[in-house]
């Protein structure tokens, strides 16, 4: 289940910095691989501590972790709705997206030259998100003309639900507002899937500080929160410059010691993988066996044959049974026999919602 994230942002706010950082394994941790399929796209893997304590217990061959890509989307301007600067290949870039990683800066440095001129986070906010309004108003405008006359003329009531839910977007588009925090309900949602709204994406906004505010934040970031508060988002505060640092040293508790040093208890980046996986309602579970111990990711309130089909398409298609040991059993009974022995592994059916962080092994027959 492949999870993609765009990184967008000003010039000079610190954005390449954060892409690059993310673009470096040593970021991350110890032992996971980061690999450049092109110059503006990373595939990274997810931290999760769970898995070193299931291969420590395996001993399996390998670990797989799971993974997300990251993409460093350039080319915004102002009047990128109508096609200025990259604008055109700016949008569809975003409108591929799963998620808006958003980077705002909150430092003043005056060797950074800012792009208007002063150091303003809900400005440059806006900027952005206005560019993203626009074309999404033309993206609704343009469905709305085009389904209007089928719900006047034929009494259509799919069509005339659509129009109204679509005049709910409008008004609140025009109004300067994301789509996402629209007031309609989940299931007249269904209307906008075709025109893919790029504000009604989630959105992660990352307040890029200097190091000193890393803990507490600063006046910049308590604006932006202010601002962004009825927005359904997240905030994540980072210091760009402190993982820039963190991706120069080699060895893992080099890494650590550098954080302690700060009083940090891990890096930035990895909060902001985290928060990106919280973001999408997105959880996982694990395959734990001799040849590997693998990570899998699946959306929260997923039932066990839609998580099996994660693996393979058959495994959902012939779904018989799941085998399930949560994962506290399994590390404090310390294997799959031990669990077995004790009763705490479950035989479950086509009805059983995973829980984040089951261990299991799926029966099936195709």
């Amino acid at each position: 289940m492949g999870l993609k994230c765009g990184i967008v942002g000003l010039p000079n706010v610190g954005k390449s910095t954060l892409f690059n950082c993310l673009s470096n394994a040593k970021a991350q941790a110890a032992n996971f691989p980061f690999c450049t399929i092109e110059p503006n796209l990373g595939v990274i893997t997810v931290p999760d501590d769970r898995l070193n304590k299931l291969e420590l217990l395996v001993k399996p061959q390998r670990i797989v972790p799971t993974t997300i890509e990251i993409v460093d989307i350039a080319g915004l301007v102002k009047g990128a709705h109508k096609g200025e600067g990259l604008g055109n290949q700016f949008l569809s870039n975003i409108r591929e997206c799963d998620a808006i990683i958003h980077v705002v800066r909150c430092f003043d440095d005056p060797n950074v030259v800012h792009v208007d001129g002063s150091v303003n986070p809900v400005r440059d906010k806006e900027v952005i998100e206005t560019e993203l309004q626009l074309k999404d108003l033309e993206s609704v405008d343009k469905k709305i003309q085009r389904i209007e006359k089928v719900a006047k003329t034929g009494g259509d009531k799919e069509a005339l639900k659509a129009v109204e839910t679509l005049k709910i977007y409008k008004e609140h588009l025009e109004q300067g507002r994301s789509a996402r925090s629209a007031p309609v309900a989940p299931e007249d949602k269904r209307h906008i899937a075709d025109i893919h709204l790029l504000t009604a994406k989630p959105v992660l906004y990352v307040c890029n500080v200097d190091e000193k505010s890393v803990q507490t934040g600063n006046e910049y970031v308590t604006r932006l929160r202010e601002a962004v508060k009825d927005e359904n988002a997240e905030l994540l505060v980072i210091a760009a410059a402190i993982e820039a640092e963190i991706t120069q040293l080699d060895s893992y508790e080099d890494r650590k010691a550098f954080l302690d040093d700060l009083g940090l208890t891990e890096s930035g980046v990895s909060q902001l993988i985290k928060a990106a996986y919280r973001l999408l309602s997105l959880q996982t579970y694990f395959t734990a066996g001799e040849k590997e111990v693998r990570a899998w990711t699946i959306t929260r309130g997923m039932l066990a044959p839609q998580a099996a089909g994660v693996i393979h398409t058959d495994f959902e298609k012939g779904f018989i049974r799941a085998e399930v040991i949560h994962y506290e059993d399994f590390v404090n009974l310390g294997s799959e026999t031990a669990c077995r022995d004790a009763g705490k592994l479950s035989v479950e059916g086509k009805e059983y919602e995973v829980q984040d962080g089951d261990v299991m092994h799926f029966r099936f027959n195709v």
